[in-house]
């Protein structure tokens, strides 16, 4: 399915800043956008549904009105909306992001049906977070124009299935937006990504060692010492098995190779008033591949050259 024209002609690489619990913030999304990537948050990194009402707004206005690099306009943005019945806010933030017009909602963590009737009524696309393949049927079954496909490798909450496997199969039975999640660092990787049917990249943890997002600097100090093996999978955190960096593990006075299986009952996530993706530190299998930490166009530019040169063959074979 080719991509709609409001993203094809707007879009200086085929590729999603994906949406990072804490770390995506106007400022990293924004920076995103004008470089001709779409950039994404999820709603509840907003505090409240009014600030979420604000910053949709400032996004609106900052982008309607910002100088593009190498593309048309900057690339539309993105908001994540748990679809997850524990999300006490869901009705209010979806009302909000019908108000705003949000061009793209990600929907994960439950079923995407509300949601999809409800953008699809003002024209925009839904994409769906999915890491089973029954998952995706469901969620192509619910009318949704796109799924991530999250694999082995991803920060944070990831699936388990390998990037080649899931793909395949998804392929089969669905002919929409299909995106691909878990390690993608390099614009070599984005081009595999496209080879193997995806039509776009979802990048998150390459993006929170740059110099828009806000997180924690010693945050991003731990992800430049980092490699693949410095990744530990545990549910212990938050119940669902998921990505963190090692040695925010071991600061915690935990040992990650002796982790228990799950949490303690009534845990909230976190461990000795060390909490859950504030202490706490998620990334994926690529953090290997990060050695700076430059600013979001710098990075962008990077990673077109790259992909740009893969794609004309230029790959030393």
């Amino acid at each position: 399915m080719p991509l709609p024209d409001f993203l094809s002609n707007r879009l200086r690489l085929p590729l999603i800043g994906a949406p990072m619990f804490l770390a995506s913030t106007p400022p990293l999304v924004t920076a995103q956008c004008r470089a001709g990537i779409i950039g994404a948050m999820p709603a509840l990194n907003a505090r409240s549904p009014a600030q979420l009402d604000g910053w949709l707004a400032q996004l609106t206005e900052e982008l309607a009105c910002a100088q593009p690099v190498n593309v048309a306009a900057p690339a539309p943005f993105a908001i994540n909306q748990i679809v997850r019945r524990s999300n006490t806010r869901q009705e209010q933030d979806l009302a909000l992001l019908v108000k705003h017009r949000v061009p793209i909602v990600i929907t994960s963590v439950g079923a995407p049906g509300e949601v999809v009737d409800a953008v699809h009524g003002y024209g925009g696309l839904v994409l769906h977070d999915v890491v089973s393949v029954r998952h995706a049927h469901k969620a192509a079954e619910a009318g949704v124009d796109g799924l991530v496909a999250v694999c082995a490798g991803a920060g944070g909450h990831g699936g388990t299935l390998n990037p080649l496997a899931f793909v395949n199969e998804i392929r089969r039975f669905f002919n929409g937006i299909l995106l691909l999640a878990g390690g993608i660092t390099t614009g070599k990787d984005l081009l595999a990504a496209r080879i193997m049917g995806a039509d776009l990249g979802y990048v998150g943890t390459r993006f929170l060692a740059t110099r828009e997002c806000e997180v924690d600097p010693g945050y991003k100090q731990m992800l430049l010492a980092a490699d693949a093996d410095q990744i530990v999978n545990t549910a212990l955190f938050s119940g669902l098995p998921a990505n963190y960096l090692r040695h925010s593990i071991t600061r915690c006075g935990l040992d990650p190779d002796n982790l228990p299986e799950r949490p303690a009952q009534g845990a909230t996530g976190g461990h000795n008033g060390h909490k859950l993706w504030k202490d706490i530190w998620a990334a994926g299998h690529g953090v290997g591949n990060i050695d700076d930490i430059p600013n979001v166009e710098t990075l962008v530019r990077r990673l077109e050259h790259e992909y740009r040169q893969a794609a004309a063959g230029n790959l030393g074979w």
